[in-house]
């Protein structure tokens, strides 16, 4: 009988436990469903559907490389996948599918009905773990609970991994094409999707393996051990900027364990300062993951917090039109609005402060910031950006404390003393000093044709605090 691989977030053949446990059963069929309306449900943004399915045919030649057909399904919605997926096995007489579990409630629900609707005609679905370090559920309290802080989950992922290390599942083997269908050419609704990203930002963003390997490696060598001073300012390449490789699966989470520990000689905790803040920052995804798992309403537009379902946001929907398209008269975040518009990224630290500029000085519902970044992000993942935002809001797990609101003028003198990612983003300041740059005086300010600030800093920042203040 012949198996089936069921790509999803994990394009790749590299450690991808799923592909070898087909492989291990008997020959190999890939496919991947393409699901274009469930993906406009979840706002997902179009230069990051373009990505993927670059990154869909990418794998497509590798897979055929080892005489592994890619099949491919365009199924709009998740509740016709299970249906569609049954069809598809009982035509080629597969008796295996394999795939790597997810942990959004929706993927998890489509997942739970194929797994039923397989099982009553004959048809195993077996799920591996493929997109996180530990298995979510595996990294609880004492109580049995999930952690909702992030140091003492860490140090627990720490130890487990001490005692239990992550290993790199091989690579599939080149099988025998005997008796296998062809890879589907792509059809014309996916070749819709293709092509919307301008080609200078596709030739930044090349969606392949090759590709994924060669910016950790060069981030390894180059800037890893100096990660933790240089990671907060936008204007130096400080990040390693794999995260849309890590959302689609291109790389996995192990291997860039594997090379982090590699270059700090097997430590997690000390060495190299840089490398260790690194590694925390992959526990940090990994800890949005099994949140994620954990708690099921996080993927429904629910706050970690319930109590936070109280506060009081305010409708201003020109604040918000403003806030988008990098208008608010806040230099820093107008700038790293730009960016995200441009290229469909944005630096780590400028996601805080323009999540916590939406949130507390606007006090706008961090909802409409969550769906306005997936509809725009090339790395735009679920658990990931939830996270961040719930972090910025004081609505998630180990969030930010209400009482902690960012100013963006100091945030912006800080990480961008002076005023060098401003002036590239926002280029009618250019000519504005080191010092003028971050809040420009009223006169430059009409002169660069540039706005006056949305609110007051100060008193939107009061207004944030009373309005989380009474909570309960």
């Amino acid at each position: 009988m012949t198996t089936v691989c069921w790509f999803r977030t994990d394009l790749r053949l590299q450690d991808q436990p799923a592909l070898a446990a087909a492989a291990a059963h008997g020959p190999v069929i890939a496919l991947f469903i393409a699901s274009p309306e469930q993906w406009r449900l979840h706002h997902d943004a179009a230069i990051k559907i373009d990505f993927w399915l670059r990154a869909v045919k990418s794998l497509r030649t590798e897979l055929e490389a080892l005489n592994i057909p890619l099949k491919l399904l365009v199924i709009n919605r998740w509740d016709d996948v299970p249906q569609a997926l049954l069809a598809f096995c009982q035509k080629f007489q597969i008796d295996q599918v394999h795939c790597n579990r997810e942990q959004g409630v929706y993927e998890r629900r489509r997942d739970r009905a194929a797994f039923r609707l397989l099982s009553d005609h004959g048809i195993a679905l077996k799920g591996h773990q493929g997109g996180t370090l530990l298995m979510p559920g595996s990294v609880k309290t004492g109580a049995d609970a999930y952690y909702r802080v992030f140091t003492p989950f860490s140090k627990a992922c720490k130890e487990k991994l001490r005692t239990a290390p992550y290993q790199l599942t091989p690579a599939a083997k080149k099988q025998l094409a005997k008796g296998l269908p062809p890879s589907d050419e792509f059809p014309a609704e996916l070749n819709s999707l293709l092509g919307v990203t301008p080609e200078g930002l596709q030739q930044a963003w090349p969606a392949t393996t090759e590709a994924a390997h060669a910016r950790l490696d060069d981030f390894a060598q180059q800037r890893m051990a100096q990660y933790q001073p240089d990671r907060d300012f936008p204007a130096i390449p400080g990040t390693s900027v794999l995260s849309a490789y890590l959302a689609a699966g291109l790389l996995s989470v192990g291997q860039c364990l594997h090379v982090a520990l590699h270059m700090n000689q097997g430590e997690s905790d000390s060495g190299k300062r840089g490398i260790v803040v690194w590694i925390n920052e992959l526990l940090w995804r990994e800890f949005y993951q099994h949140l994620m798992h954990g708690y099921p309403a996080l993927s429904m537009h629910q706050p970690m917090r319930p109590e936070t379902n109280a506060v009081v946001w305010r409708d201003a929907p020109d604040d918000f039109k403003a806030w988008s398209e990098g208008r608010t008269g806040v230099p820093i975040i107008d700038a790293a609005m730009r960016q995200l518009l441009a290229t469909g990224w944005m630096h780590n630290r400028l996601r805080m402060i323009v999540a916590m500029y939406l949130t507390k000085n606007l006090l706008l519902d961090w909802r409409l910031g969550e769906a306005f970044f997936m509809q725009h992000l090339i790395d735009g993942e679920l658990a990931a950006n939830n996270g961040g935002w719930q972090w910025s809001a004081s609505t998630g797990a180990d969030s930010a404390p209400y009482f902690r609101v960012f100013n963006p003028l100091s945030q912006s003198e800080k990480f961008d003393p002076q005023g060098l990612f401003i002036k590239h983003w926002l280029p009618e300041l250019a000519s504005l000093s080191a010092k003028e740059i971050h809040d420009p005086s009223p006169l430059a300010r009409r002169a660069a044709q540039y706005p006056n600030q949305l609110v007051d800093l100060k008193t939107s920042r009061v207004r944030a605090i009373e309005a989380f203040k009474g909570l309960r």
